[in-house]
């Protein structure tokens, strides 16, 4: 079966909610992937002030979830659809694989927030500009 991109914000939420926890707020919007009726990643928008969105993406373990026109999606739209000018994600100093996914797609750090995980350790502020997102660009 094909994936299936939706826009779901319960069902991404849901699957969000499975491996780490984001409480719903206020304009939240969501996208997620679908494999076969089940949801094998889950993009988050939140915090959406115009130029400004944060972004949260939890995914399946199998680290054969994502598919190009996932991965396009994920940054057209908030860049098109949502209009901002940046994207802002924040990772605990020890999620590695967060960080190093981050740092693949091309988000820059921005600042270090000294202890302020829930364990202590340290959390990056990483940022994406639109104009430095490499996946806007033709293909």
């Amino acid at each position: 079966m094909p994936s299936i991109i939706s826009s779901d914000l319960y069902k991404a939420l849901r699957f969000f909610n499975t491996k780490t926890f984001l409480p719903e707020s206020v304009g939240m919007r969501a996208l997620c992937l679908e494999r076969d009726g089940a949801v094998v990643a889950s993009t988050i928008y939140e915090g959406f002030n115009g130029k400004n969105v944060w972004v949260h993406l939890a995914a399946d373990s199998s680290k054969h979830w994502m598919t190009k026109s996932y991965l396009h999606y994920c940054f057209h739209y908030p860049f098109n659809e949502m209009g901002v000018d940046r994207l802002s994600g924040y990772v605990n100093a020890d999620n590695h694989d967060a960080i190093k996914l981050n740092e693949h797609f091309g988000y820059t750090v921005e600042a270090v927030l000294k202890g302020a995980s829930p364990t202590g350790l340290d959390v990056i502020i990483y940022v994406m500009w639109r104009k430095d997102c490499r996946f806007l660009r033709k293909r």
